[in-house]
Parts: structure tokens; sequence; C-alpha cells
């Protein structure tokens, strides 16, 4: 089985080097860039399976890269773990609405780092059912890991997409925020229930084009629902 990459975008040496270490003894392949534009030379390179992005980087932030990363069609599907100093909520919450696939704070174990990067990994891999499920115009194809409206592409990054999908096949019922968490993060510990409202905002956005996002409905007091039926 081939290890999988993983690119660490972070200028401080010390602290790539010991990243680097402990992922490599985890049996990953390690990728290493210190800013911005030693990232995208490495990512066209070859396309890591996860990127580390460190928020403060000399060229350009962690934070306008992965947004940059997120609405390139080439590097949308690679799940982003940003690292940072800054620990205050709302700095969590605009790693996460840029992009992020997760938010881990400095300092942090390497065992905790591992974890949740096994933890992405985990669900940002395709769903192994080939089941298509169609409601209200959307076609979700499991076999094709892709979700249509009509005959365009709806354009999801891989939290989104599996959220889409257990929504789409659990149509009508209302979920909380702590039943999405267990049954489309799986129950990951590291995850807060308020990164599922971040996640509810972005599958939104991504449907607006499209106008769908009404599909996603917010029950006041009990959580979310899929419905192609008017509130």
């Amino acid at each position: 089985m081939t290890a999988r990459r993983i690119l660490i975008v972070e200028d401080e040496r010390p602290i790539r080097d010991m990243i680097a270490f402990g992922l490599r003894r985890a049996g990953f392949e390690v990728a290493e860039a210190e800013d911005t534009r030693a990232a995208r030379a490495e990512i066209t390179d070859r396309r890591p399976d996860l990127i580390l992005v460190d928020w403060m980087l000399p060229d350009m932030s962690g934070l306008e890269l992965t947004r940059s990363l997120k609405k390139d069609k080439d590097t949308r599907d690679v799940p982003v773990i940003m690292l940072t100093a800054r620990a205050e909520e709302q700095d969590k919450v605009s790693g996460l609405e840029g992009g992020a696939d997760d938010y881990v704070t400095k300092p942090f174990s390497p065992r905790e780092l591992l974890a949740r990067i096994n933890a992405v990994l985990r669900r940002s891999s395709p769903a192994a059912s080939d089941e298509v499920v169609a409601a209200g115009g959307l076609r979700l194809d499991g076999a094709g890991h892709r979700v249509t409206c009509g005959e365009a592409t709806v354009p999801l990054g891989p939290t989104e997409y599996r959220l889409l999908s257990f929504f789409m096949t659990h149509a009508e019922r209302v979920y909380s925020r702590s039943q999405l968490l267990d049954r489309v993060w799986g129950g990951n510990v590291y995850v807060e229930e308020r990164t599922v409202d971040v996640h509810i905002r972005r599958l939104r956005k991504a449907l607006e084009s499209f106008n769908v996002d009404s599909y996603i409905q917010t029950v006041r007091g009990a959580g979310y629902r899929f419905s192609t039926r008017p509130t």
C-alpha cells in the first residue's frame, strides 16, 4: 500500500522538522515548504493527500492559501489542517469558514496532531457505497463521488460531500449537532459542535448557486434536516 503524502507548510524549521519526524515514524511520506510559493510548487509537482498549513507565513497567510486551494478545482478536495497559535473562537471559525477541515492550536502534542490527521483522512475518503440518490434536482452518485444539479457538477469539499450524502440518504429526519458529529465525523472527539454550523454554511453556499440551498433546513432548538419541502 502506497504511503499517504502530507505536505507541511511551516516557516519555522524546528517545528517543521518535529512534525516531519513524527509523521515519517507513523509511516507517512512527507513533503515540506517554508512559504506558500514553495507549497504551490510542491502541490504542482505531486498532489498531497493532506496539507498542514501554518496560519502565519512570510509571503501570504495560511488562511489565504487555504482559501485559494479550496477555490481551485484541482485542489479543493485536498483536506487542509490549519496550525496556529491563535486560539480564540472567532479565529477557529475564520479558519474553518476559509476552507480548513480542522484547526489545531499551538502548542500541540505529536500524538494529538497524528490523531487529527488520521481522523481527517478517514472522513475525507470517498464513501464506499455505489448508491445513487436523487432529490429535488440534486443527484448524488456514490460510485463517482460526485453531486450534480441538472447537468452541472456541484463543487463540494470532502466534508461537505459527506454531510450532503448523509442528509440525502436520511431526508426529512432532524439531526442534532452531536448526532451529525457522530454520524458524519465518526464521533471524533477533537471536533467541536460549532464545526457543524461552519460546514452547514459552507454546504449551503455551494448549493446557493443552484438555488437549492433551502434544502438544508435549520430546525430551531433541534438541529438540521434535508428536505425539498418549503419550511
